[in-house]
C-alpha cells in the first residue's frame, strides 16, 4: 500500500459498517438498528446491494437484542418490528441467514454504474461471514433452550453441554474474522468461553476438584469483568427539560446478568465445599465476613441452624469410592503419592460443624446409613431419618448430588416428622444442587 493510499479517508460505507458493529458489540442494539435504518433512508440511490445489507443489519440488531435478552425462552417476542409474535429465534436467524446469503452471492453484480468494485466485494464478503454468525447464534440459542429445560431436573450433568459448547466454538471461531466484525467476534468468543467455563466448574466442584474449579471461576470472572466494561463505557445521553444533559449507564442484557448470577452461585458453593482449605488462608472472622458476602452463605446458615436447634453436628460427607485422584483437602502436587483411603476413610467430611472435626464415634453409623438407605437418598429429595438407641442419637441425611451427603446429628431422640429439620435439609440440598440458575434463564423467572 502506498503512502497516498494509507492517507486516503475511509470510504463512507466502511465507516458506517464499523460504527454499526461497534455499537452492536457494545450491546447498543436499538441505537445500532436506528442508525442503519436512517442510513438506508438517506442513501436510496446507493444501489441494491448496499440497501439489502442495511436492511439485513437492521434485522440483525433486532435479532441480537432478542438473543441477548433471552426473550425467546418461553416468551413471545412482541415489539421486535419485523418479527411476528410467533417467530422463534431459530426462524428469525434463518430468515436473516437467507437475506445475507442473497447479498453474499449477489455482491459484485448489482452495483450501480460507476460504483467501486471493492465495496461490492466487501459487502459480499461480510455477508458471507455473517451467515456463519447467524448459524452460530442459532446453535447457541438451542443450547440455552436445552439448559433452561434442565432447570427442573434433580441432577444436571454438565459434560454433554460442555462438549456441545466446545464444538460450537471450534466450528465458528474463525468463520467471522473480518476486522469490521472484530467486536462481534470478540463478544461471541467471550460468551461461549464463559458459559463453557462455568459449566465445567459446576462439574469440577461436584467432583471435589479444588484447583481446576478455582482456576475456572477466576477465568470466568476475569472475562465477565472485561465484558462488563463495555456497559460501563457506554452511556445514554438524555436531555433534561432545561436543556442540560445527564448520563445514565446502559443496563446490561439479561444474558450477561444471568452469567454473573450463575458465577455467584458457583462461587458460593465452591466456598462451602472447600471451606476448610480456604479458611486456612485467613483469620476466622475474615472468613465469616467473606462467606457472608456470597449469594448463598451455606456456612453461616448451618452455624445459625446448629445454634437455633442445638444440633450436635452437621457434616457434608464426600463419597470418594472409585476416585483415584482423591488426596484430601486443598491443592496437591499432581505427582505426589498418597495411598487410596479404605473403609470409613473413603467417606471424609469435607465440612463438619461446629468444630471442624468429624464426630468419630458417629462415623460408622453415618457410613452404614449411606449404604443401607442409598436408594432413598439417591432420589435426591428424600430426607432419611434414623434413631440409634445405643448411642442415644438421631440422624438426618439428605443427598444434594451423587457424591455428597448432608448429615445432621442430634443428641437424644428427635421426631422423623420435624418439619424444621427436614425443611432445612431440603433447602440446603436443593440449593447445592444448583439447578436454580437454569430455571431462571428465562427473563422474569422467579428465583
Amino acid at each position: 500500500m502506498t503512502e497516498a493510499e494509507e492517507l486516503r479517508p475511509v470510504p463512507r460505507e466502511r465507516a458506517i459498517l464499523e460504527s454499526f458493529f461497534t455499537q452492536l458489540g457494545m450491546f447498543s442494539f436499538d441505537r445500532a438498528k436506528d442508525y442503519v435504518e436512517k442510513e438506508k433512508d438517506s442513501s436510496r440511490g446507493a444501489g441494491p446491494t448496499w440497501a439489502a445489507l442495511l436492511a439485513a443489519l437492521a434485522h440483525l440488531a433486532a435479532a441480537e437484542r432478542a438473543y441477548h435478552h433471552l426473550t425467546f425462552l418461553g416468551q413471545k417476542l412482541g415489539g421486535q418490528s419485523f418479527f411476528s409474535r410467533k417467530d422463534s429465534i431459530r426462524t428469525i436467524y434463518t430468515s436473516l441467514f437467507n437475506e445475507l446469503r442473497k447479498v453474499a452471492t449477489g455482491g459484485g453484480r448489482h452495483g450501480p454504474p460507476g460504483s467501486a468494485p471493492y465495496l461490492e466485494e466487501l459487502l459480499s464478503h461480510l455477508s458471507g461471514q455473517l451467515c456463519h454468525f447467524t448459524q452460530a447464534r442459532t446453535e447457541m440459542a438451542d443450547l440455552y433452550e436445552k439448559m433452561h429445560s434442565l432447570g427442573g431436573q434433580k441432577n444436571i450433568g454438565s459434560e454433554e453441554l460442555v462438549a456441545s459448547l466446545e464444538a460450537v466454538l471450534h466450528k465458528y471461531s474463525s468463520k467471522f474474522h473480518h476486522p469490521i466484525l472484530g467486536r462481534v467476534e470478540e463478544s461471541f468468543q467471550t460468551e461461549v468461553e464463559v458459559v463453557t467455563q462455568l459449566l465445567r466448574v459446576q462439574a469440577q466442584v461436584s467432583e471435589w476438584r479444588f484447583l481446576p474449579a478455582l482456576l475456572g471461576l477466576h477465568g470466568a470472572a476475569t472475562k465477565l469483568t472485561a465484558w462488563g466494561q463495555l456497559f460501563q463505557r457506554q452511556r445514554e445521553t438524555r436531555k433534561h427539560l432545561f436543556g442540560g444533559q445527564s448520563q445514565k449507564a446502559v443496563q446490561p442484557p439479561h444474558l450477561y446478568m444471568w452469567l454473573q448470577r450463575f458465577h455467584a452461585t458457583l462461587l458460593a458453593k465452591f466456598s462451602f465445599y472447600f471451606h476448610e482449605s480456604l479458611s486456612r488462608q485467613t483469620a476466622p472472622a475474615d472468613m465469616r465476613a467473606l462467606t457472608a458476602r456470597t449469594s448463598h452463605d451455606y456456612h453461616g446458615k448451618i452455624c445459625a441452624f446448629i445454634r437455633k436447634h442445638d444440633a450436635s453436628n452437621v457434616s457434608l460427607v464426600f463419597d470418594n469410592r472409585g476416585s483415584e485422584s482423591f488426596q484430601g483437602h486443598g491443592y496437591h502436587h499432581p505427582h505426589s503419592y498418597r495411598e487410596a483411603p479404605k473403609g470409613v476413610e473413603q467417606f471424609p467430611a469435607v465440612v463438619s460443624l461446629p468444630t471442624g472435626e468429624r464426630p468419630q464415634t458417629h462415623w460408622p453409623n453415618v457410613v452404614m446409613m449411606m449404604g443401607d438407605r442409598a436408594a432413598e437418598l439417591n432420589t435426591l429429595d428424600k430426607v432419611v431419618h434414623f434413631y440409634d438407641d445405643k448411642v442415644q442419637s438421631t440422624y438426618y441425611l439428605s443427598r444434594p448430588e451423587p457424591h455428597f451427603t448432608l448429615v445432621v446429628i442430634f443428641d437424644g431422640r428427635k421426631s422423623e416428622k420435624d418439619a424444621h429439620i427436614a425443611g432445612f435439609l431440603q433447602e440446603i440440598s436443593g440449593s447445592l444442587r444448583n439447578s436454580k440458575p437454569f430455571s431462571v434463564l428465562k427473563p422474569g423467572s422467579k428465583g
